[in-house]
Formats: C-alpha cells, structure tokens, sequence
C-alpha cells in the first residue's frame, strides 16, 4: 500500500502555487536501472505497534499551511531518540514522501521519525525553507513528550539539497524569522548534501549555470552576484565548538559532499564524535533504494547510539 507512493509521488498538490514535480523517484529508478545491477524499490512494510501520522500541521504562514508526518517506533521498542529529516529535490521540488521508507525502517529500530513539508524555490526562495525546517524542529521539541522524547534528544538529517538545508540549521547558519524557541540538534546526519557552496568542486557544479543554478534560483543569484550569501547559506561557514556530532554518508560522488575536510577538520580540533562513510558506487539518491538504503539505515542507527550513549555518559559526570 505504502509501497505504491513511493513509485508516483512527487509532492503534495498545493492549490494556485508553482510547484515543480519533475523528481519522482519513479523516474529516477528508471534511470538507474541500467547503471546499479542490483539496484530495486523497497518494501515498506510497517511492523505491528508502529504508529504513523500523515500531514499534521505544524505550521500556518498566511492562508498556506505546512504539514509533517511521524513515523513512530511500537511503544516496547522506543529508544527516546527523534530525528527530523529534510527531502531532497535541488531546493525546489521533491516530497516529505521520498522518505517513507528511510523512516520506517528507522522507526523500527526504535526511533520517532519527523518528516516536514516546507516551501520550495517555486514558492519562496531562501530563507523561507529554512524558517520552515527550523519551525519544524521547534514544533518536534514542543510535541516531544507526545512521542516519548524529550527535547534535548531530537536530531536533524537531510539528503542531498535537504542535507545542506540540515546542516546550515545544526550548525546555527539559519535564522528563522520565526521567533519560535528551540534547542539545537543533539545530532546531524548529512546524506550526500553540499556543506560549503563557496568550494570550488561545488562551484563548478552549483554555479554551472549562473543565475538560472538551483542553488542560484535558492539563493536569489549566482555566486558572482551574491557571494556573502552563499557564505552565510554553507554550513561550513558556521561550523564550531559548539556543532553537533555529525554523521556524513557519501554515494561516493565527491561533488555533493563538497566541503567536507573543512567541516571535519573543525569537528576533529573540538573532539566533537564525528563519522563519515562512502560508497563505493551508488547512486546520489542511496536513500530511496535497496540495497543501499539497508546499509543507511545501519550507519544511521549505529552513530545514533553512539550519541546517546555518549550523552548518557555525560550525564553522569
């Protein structure tokens, strides 16, 4: 049932706004046949007690509202951990629903899964996805009790576009016109997302085209035209002693990790737990697939444990 979403959505319809359908994982699978023997749709197939909740709404900016799913564990397996998770799409298209399956399997191995809708490129460039994202995770902290969390215990995650837009929140590059409070992630999980636009294998990609560039159309011009911006928009530029343990996963494609030994210098200088893992050869989009996804899902649970576990043991202290 679950399943058959994953094979035509793009995004929710939103009545008199532009909206940009052109990923859908459908078509990316067709793509990929040919190149990634092997490579297959996921079953989603949610386990007895697991809860799932579709389209709440978080957040209202004028007559539009915003929406977030919950994937949540069965009662007995819940471990108290929370992670919001960003989609992917170029910053503007995609679908909180290109995550289902990433989620599931998460949720049963104990965690509580947030998946938010926000504003795309189409609809309002940048800085309203991030406004949205961080409202988000606000909104996840507020309702932490209703799921078995507590606050402090939510990380955030993105892939791809959505991976950039996690990382500048967790390392403190956003500011939300919202004043809505909120702590920072206990965690960040960056799947193949870009974190510093102003490096010159991201340039050469994320610039190729200029203004007409997603990231350019994000950001509201090229980096010629507003290099200050795609500075303040790189987490790379906000990265510190403060950041949060951080999880890379690369397909292996260097270009859409770009920036990396920058961030990982600053975390190995701070003794802050950092951990990365590449592919040998998968496609951007690992997340969506078998047999990749499985293998995400084990680094993610792993490095999550570790988390905890160190927390706890500061707690201690």
């Amino acid at each position: 049932m679950i399943a058959a979403l994953l094979l035509s959505v793009a995004g929710p319809a939103v009545a008199n706004r532009a909206i940009d359908d052109s990923y859908t994982v459908a078509r990316r699978f067709e793509g990929y046949r040919s190149q990634y023997p092997g490579i297959a749709l996921p079953v989603i197939a949610p386990q007895t007690g697991q809860t799932l909740a579709f389209d709440l709404v978080y957040k209202t900016v004028g007559d539009r509202d915003l929406h977030i799913d919950v994937f949540g564990p069965a009662r007995r397996r819940n471990i108290g951990q929370g992670l919001v998770l960003v989609h992917g799409g170029a910053w503007r298209s995609g679908s909180k629903a290109h995550f289902y399956a990433l989620a599931n399997l998460l949720a049963q191995r104990g965690f509580t899964i947030f998946l938010p809708e926000y504003r795309l490129t189409p609809e309002k460039p940048y800085p309203a996805g991030m406004d949205d994202i961080a409202d988000a995770m606000a909104w996840a902290q507020q309702h932490a009790p209703r799921y078995g969390l507590r606050a402090d215990r939510i990380a955030i995650g993105g892939a791809s576009s959505g991976g950039q837009m996690a990382s500048l929140l967790a390392y403190g590059g956003a500011s939300p016109a919202s004043s809505t409070a909120r702590l920072s992630p206990n965690a960040l999980i960056d799947l193949d997302g870009v974190l510093d636009a102003t490096n010159p294998l991201a340039l050469q990609y994320e610039n190729a085209a200029g203004p007409a560039s997603p990231l350019a159309q994000w950001l509201g011009g090229s980096f010629e035209q507003a290099p200050g911006l795609w500075r303040a928009a790189s987490a790379a530029s906000h990265v510190g002693a403060s950041s949060p343990p951080t999880l890379i996963i690369s397909s292996g494609a260097p270009r859409f990790t770009a920036g990396r030994e920058r961030v990982l210098s600053v975390l190995h200088r701070n003794g802050i737990r950092t951990s990365i893992y590449t592919y040998t050869k998968a496609p951007h989009d690992f997340w969506l697939f078998d047999p990749y996804l499985n293998q995400a899902v084990s680094l993610i649970t792993t490095f999550l444990r570790a988390v905890d576990a160190d927390q706890a043991h500061k707690a201690k202290l």
